[in-house]
């Protein structure tokens, strides 16, 4: 019989950084951020690597998205030693709600963070024209009125830049961030009767897209003109033309490192 102690390290995996890509629906959730009663997405992701895991794990997205809003592209990373791969890894998170789903896991750089290396996001807003089916509302704003798609087209360029959205977000009391963004993208493209409003940006304030998304309505439906949506721009005070659109209609579609 050897004296010798085997190492209480030697079977141990190393701790890894691990980058996910998932998609949701937002629908029955409380929001990405993890909340009180743990209904929030992070909260049941958490929940499904403690049991792979038998520890408490961290998850860090790239941002959060409100309850009742979407996502096909959100990204989150984790510390953790798995001894196996990355397929496998993901295989196993395969046991989450059927509204949640991680599409991709892959080992990066220790260095790697979801938030802080974030350099924009994509996302999409439907509007829907008219009576919507079962199938359909849920995931869009279903607007009765007619909309004047090239007024809101023209609007959209005008919001499009490096500009002060203090008008366009629905942050509350003194302001703690800088509310100048730089908005790459800003389209809205009719298709039937679906209208689809895309908004990239290097950042985005609080409810912001759902912001713009309620002020291009109100340009289509004749509430706003252009000559108010340059005055927002520059007077930074929110009017009550701009409402915020409803959140079933968004989607979070990409994040780009």
């Amino acid at each position: 019989m050897s004296g010798r102690a085997p190492r209480a390290d030697a079977a141990l995996p190393p701790l890894r950084r691990w980058k996910c890509v998932c998609a949701y629906d937002g629908t029955a959730f409380a929001g990405w951020q993890s909340q009180a009663g743990g209904t929030a997405i992070q909260d049941v992701i958490e929940a499904r690597l403690a049991q792979i895991f038998k520890a408490p794990v961290r998850i860090h997205g790239s941002g959060r998205t409100d309850a009742g809003v979407h996502a096909h592209g959100q990204v989150f990373h984790f510390d953790a030693a798995w001894a196996h791969g990355a397929e496998k890894l993901q295989l196993a998170l395969r046991v989450l709600p059927p509204g949640i789903q991680v599409k991709s896991v892959r080992a990066v750089s220790p260095a790697f963070h979801a938030r802080f290396q974030a350099k924009g996001k994509r996302y999409v807003y439907h509007v829907h024209l008219g009576e919507a089916d079962p199938f359909t509302r849920p995931y869009c704003w279903v607007v009765l009125k007619p909309l004047d798609v090239p007024a809101m087209q023209a609007a959209a360029k005008l919001l499009t830049g490096r500009h002060d959205f203090r008008a366009f977000t629905a942050l509350n009391g003194p302001e703690r961030e800088d509310t100048v963004r730089d908005v790459r993208r800003l389209e809205v493209v009719r298709r039937g009767r679906r209208l689809t409003i895309t908004a990239e940006s290097t950042g985005f304030l609080y409810k912001m897209v759902r912001s713009l998304t309620g002020a291009l309505v109100a340009v289509g439906e004749g509430r706003l003109s252009l000559d108010d949506v340059r005055a927002l721009l520059e007077g930074g005070r929110r009017v009550p033309a701009v409402q915020t659109a409803p959140p079933q209609g968004l989607f979070l579609i990409k994040v780009f490192y």
